[in-house]
């Protein structure tokens, strides 16, 4: 099942409301220039990933599917992939893995929210969220100690990231993780390779 609690993290310091339903169908998705993404953005196939840092079954596509739909289709140049934000429980995890993606900068961004799906389970079952964020800051993030606490200490930040999460709620009528928007075409959950291949081969038309 995908993750279905959309949080308020008070670590983002913005009042914000993140409550929806799940559904198959919504308006349509587009990339934006605050979201992150990797590809030909001239592809034909556009496929947007919402997905949390704290969600599980994110980590699990991110770690066991992605490796192989990236090299597929992403690297070839045949999809444009692009990952929306968005925030459910534990919110010091989910909030912070995405602040310590965008202090790595877009080069690192992706290699800094595969190691926090790396550590995700860890993180919460010690509950010790800032030891594995500093050890990931360095590496792969490559920031240094003073640069990792200013990330996390970083408002501005925080509050843009509360409102990406919120308009993706609000706006794109997401209420689970993760959800995938393949050329306008919903999917709610999980997705395998097959499940891919196909939808993308549809796109394709």
């Amino acid at each position: 099942m995908p993750s279905r609690r959309p949080i308020v993290a008070a670590a983002l310091m913005a009042a914000v409301t993140l409550a929806g339903c799940a559904r198959s169908s919504g308006p349509p998705v587009t990339a934006t220039p605050d979201d992150m993404s990797l590809g030909n953005p001239n592809a034909k196939v556009k496929v947007v990933e919402y997905a949390s840092a704290s969600c599980p079954h994110c980590a699990r596509f991110a770690l066991d599917v992605f490796p192989t739909f990236k090299a597929k289709y992403v690297d070839t140049g045949k999809v444009s992939f692009t990952l929306k934000e968005y925030l459910t429980e534990p919110e010091v995890l989910a909030a912070g893995g995405f602040l310590l993606a965008r202090c790595a900068g877009k080069d690192r961004y992706f290699a800094v929210l595969d190691a926090v799906f790396r550590d995700q389970a860890k993180m919460v079952q010690t509950g010790d969220y800032k030891t594995g964020f500093r050890r990931i800051a360095k590496d792969p993030g490559g920031l240094t100690d003073a640069q990792f606490e200013a990330c996390m200490k970083d408002t501005a930040a925080a509050q843009a990231l509360a409102a990406r999460a919120n308009a993706h709620v609000k706006v794109d009528k997401v209420g689970a993780t993760p959800t995938f928007v393949i050329n306008g075409r919903r999917f709610e959950g999980e997705m395998t390779m097959p499940e891919l291949d196909a939808a993308i081969a549809k796109a394709q038309g």
